[in-house]
C-alpha cells in the first residue's frame, strides 16, 4: 500500500511539471518514485503501480479534454494510463538486473513514444521533453530532439533513483559491515555529472542555423463571437472577423504605419465550411487577399464526400487563389472522427456532434507560399515528431501553427499547447508563426523567445520580420532513428530480463537483486531477511 500511496503522489506531481504551473524539476524525481516503487516487486504489481502513477497523472494532465466532451476525457486518459501501466511493469522486470538505470531509461521513452502514435494516431501530451520550456534542457533540443531530452530526463531520474538504492545499500553496509555493495554510489553521481555536463556544452554551444533571407509575417487573431468556445454558433462572423482585420492591416501598409508582410497567417477554423462551395465564405477570403496583396494560409474545413471533411492550410494567392495545401495529419480522435464507427455506434452524449469523420493528411514536402517555403502544422499536430520532421527535412524555412483552441479557451490546454510550439521552434531552429482564432498567438523566435503575442479573446494582428533558414538541425535529423534505437534496445533488453528470470525459476534459483540490498526502495513495510534465511530466498524469487 505505500508503494501505491508513493506512486500516485508522484503521479500527481509530475502533472505539477507542465504549464500553467511548470515545476520542470519535479520530473525526475517523480518518475524516480515510479522507478523505486516498481523495483523488487513481480510484473503484475509493477503494472498496478504504474497504473496508479499514470492515472494520478494523466487523469489530471488532459482535464482540459472534458470541454469536448467527459466520455473522450475518460477513454483518453484510460488509453494512456494504460501505457504508464506497461511502463511500470517494465520497471519491474528490468530493475532485477545490472545496467537498469540505462535500460529503464530506454523503456520509459519506448512506452512514451508507443503511446503518442498508437493507437488511434496515439497522443504525445505528457511528454517528459514537453516540460523543458524555460529550462536549461530545452537547448538540447536542436541537437538531440524531443526524443533525445525525453530520455535526458529519463536518465536523471533513473540515475536519481540508483542513487537512493546505492545510499541505502551504503547505510546498511555500514551497519552490518558484512555486505558487500556491488554499486557503488559514484557511478549514479557520474551518470548525474555527465548529464549536466551534456546540458551546459548545449548551452555553451547553441545550435543556430545559418539566415540566408528574411520575410515579414502577419499572424491574424480574429476572435470568436459569443462566450468564444464554439466557433460554429456563428462561424461566418469568424470568417468575417479574420478578413476584416486583414483589411485593416492592408489600410494601415498603404498608410505607411505597417510593413507589407509577404505572408498572412490564418488560424485553424477561420472558415468551418468549405470555401470552394460557400460563396460567402470564398467572397471574404477574396476581399481579405485582394486587400492585402500577399498570400494568405487560411485554416480552411473542406469537403471530401458526404461522410468526410479535411482540415486544411491552404496557400491563397493574390493573382492565382487557391494553391498549396496541407492536410492535418492528426485529427484527434473522439474529438475530430470517432475510431471504429463502422463497427458499433460510438456517438454518444456529446459525441454525437461528430457528425463526419475528418481524414488524415500525408503531404510531407513544405507549403509554396510565393516562393516562401513553410512547414505548416495544424493544431495537435505541433506535439507530434512526424509531419515537423518530414517538412523541415524537404526543406521548409519557416514554421507556421494554425490552430482553434476555441473550445479550450477557458483550460490550461492553450498555455500547454504554446509551451510546445515554442519547444518545436527550438528543436527545428527556425522562426514560428502561431495562429488561433482567440488564443493563444504569437511570433517565436528559434531561441524559443516569444517576440509578439496577443490577450485571449481579442481581435490582433502582429506582424514581424522573421529570419529564412535551410540547415537541418541534428535534433531533426536523428529523432526518427533515437525513436527506433528506443524501441529496439527496450525489446532487448526486455527479452533478456525475461529470460533470465525464466532460466532462473526454472532451476528454482534465487533472482539477486544488482546490490543484494533487499527491496532497495525504502518503500517497504517488512524489515529485510538476513542473507541466505528462507524468507530471503522467497523474497528474491520471481512470482
Amino acid at each position: 500500500m505505500r508503494r501505491l500511496l508513493a506512486a500516485a503522489a508522484a503521479g500527481l506531481a509530475l502533472s505539477l511539471a507542465f504549464d500553467p504551473v511548470g515545476l520542470a524539476l519535479v520530473v525526475p524525481v517523480a518518475v524516480a518514485v515510479l522507478v523505486l516503487t516498481c523495483r523488487g516487486v513481480p510484473l503484475r504489481r509493477g503494472f498496478l503501480t504504474g497504473l496508479v502513477f499514470g492515472g494520478c497523472f494523466y487523469f489530471t494532465h488532459i482535464f482540459w479534454m472534458t470541454a469536448v466532451a467527459v466520455p473522450a476525457w475518460l477513454g483518453l486518459a484510460a488509453l494512456e494510463t494504460f501505457f504508464i501501466g506497461l511502463t511500470g511493469a517494465a520497471a519491474a522486470a528490468l530493475t532485477r538486473h545490472r545496467w537498469w538505470p540505462l535500460t529503464v531509461a530506454l523503456a520509459w521513452v519506448a512506452l512514451e513514444n508507443l503511446r503518442s502514435t498508437w493507437p488511434f494516431s496515439g497522443m504525445p501530451w505528457g511528454r517528459l521533453a514537453f516540460a523543458s520550456v524555460d529550462t536549461p534542457l530545452e537547448r538540447l533540443l536542436p541537437w538531440i530532439g524531443m526524443v533525445g531530452v525525453s530520455l535526458v530526463w529519463a536518465l536523471a531520474a533513473t540515475a536519481l533513483a540508483a542513487a537512493v538504492v546505492s545510499w541505502q545499500a551504503r547505510s546498511r553496509a555500514g551497519v552490518r559491515g558484512t555486505r558487500r555493495v556491488r554499486e557503488p554510489l559514484v557511478r549514479p553521481a557520474a551518470g548525474l555529472l555527465s548529464l549536466a555536463a551534456l546540458t551546459t556544452l548545449a548551452v555553451l554551444v547553441p545550435w543556430q542555423g545559418d539566415v540566408v533571407d528574411t520575410a515579414e509575417v502577419a499572424v491574424v487573431q480574429g476572435d470568436v463571437p459569443g462566450d468564444g468556445t464554439n466557433v460554429l454558433n456563428d462561424f461566418r462572423q469568424v470568417t468575417r472577423n479574420q478578413a476584416d482585420e486583414t483589411v485593416a492591416l492592408a489600410a494601415q501598409v498603404a498608410a505607411g504605419e505597417a510593413e507589407q508582410p509577404d505572408l498572412v497567417v490564418w488560424p485553424e477554423n477561420s472558415t468551418a465550411v468549405d470555401p470552394f462551395y460557400d460563396t460567402q465564405t470564398h467572397a471574404q477570403i477574396e476581399r481579405a487577399v485582394a486587400a492585402i496583396g500577399a498570400p494568405v494560409l487560411v485554416g480552411a474545413m473542406v469537403d471530401d464526400g458526404d461522410d468526410y471533411v479535411l482540415n486544411q492550410g491552404i496557400v491563397w494567392d493574390p493573382e492565382t487563389g487557391a494553391g498549396d495545401r496541407y492536410t492535418k495529419w492528426h485529427p484527434v480522435p473522439y474529438g475530430e472522427y470517432i475510431p471504429l464507427r463502422r463497427y458499433a455506434d460510438f456517438t454518444f452524449g456529446e459525441l454525437r456532434t461528430i457528425t463526419r469523420d475528418m481524414r488524415p493528411g500525408t503531404r510531407t514536402d513544405p507549403l509554396d507560399a510565393d516562393g516562401l517555403l513553410v512547414a505548416d502544422l495544424i493544431c495537435f499536430d505541433v506535439a507530434y515528431d512526424d509531419t515537423l520532421q518530414a517538412q523541415v527535412s524537404n526543406g521548409a524555412q519557416l514554421i507556421t501553427v494554425q490552430t482553434s483552441n476555441a473550445m479550450f479557451i477557458n483550460t490550461h490546454q492553450l498555455e500547454q499547447q504554446f509551451a510546445i510550439t515554442r519547444l518545436r521552434a527550438i528543436e527545428a531552429g527556425r522562426w514560428l508563426a502561431v495562429a488561433s482564432v482567440n488564443g493563444i498567438s504569437g511570433i517565436v523566435a528559434p531561441d524559443g523567445s516569444v517576440v509578439a503575442t496577443t490577450p485571449k479573446r481579442t481581435k490582433a494582428v502582429m506582424t514581424a520580420q522573421v529570419g529564412l533558414v535551410d540547415d537541418v538541425s541534428p535534433g531533426i535529423r536523428v529523432g526518427p532513428w533515437l525513436t527506433r534505437g528506443a524501441a529496439a534496445a527496450t525489446v532487448l533488453a526486455l527479452l533478456l530480463a525475461l529470460g533470465t528470470d525464466l532460466r532462473r525459476r526454472r532451476g528454482s534459483s534465487p533472482v539477486p537483486q544488482e546490490t543484494t540490498d533487499g527491496p532497495g526502495d525504502g518503500l517497504t513495510d517488512a524489515a529485510e531477511p538476513r542473507s541466505g534465511d528462507a524468507r530471503t530466498r522467497l523474497t528474491r524469487s520471481p512470482r
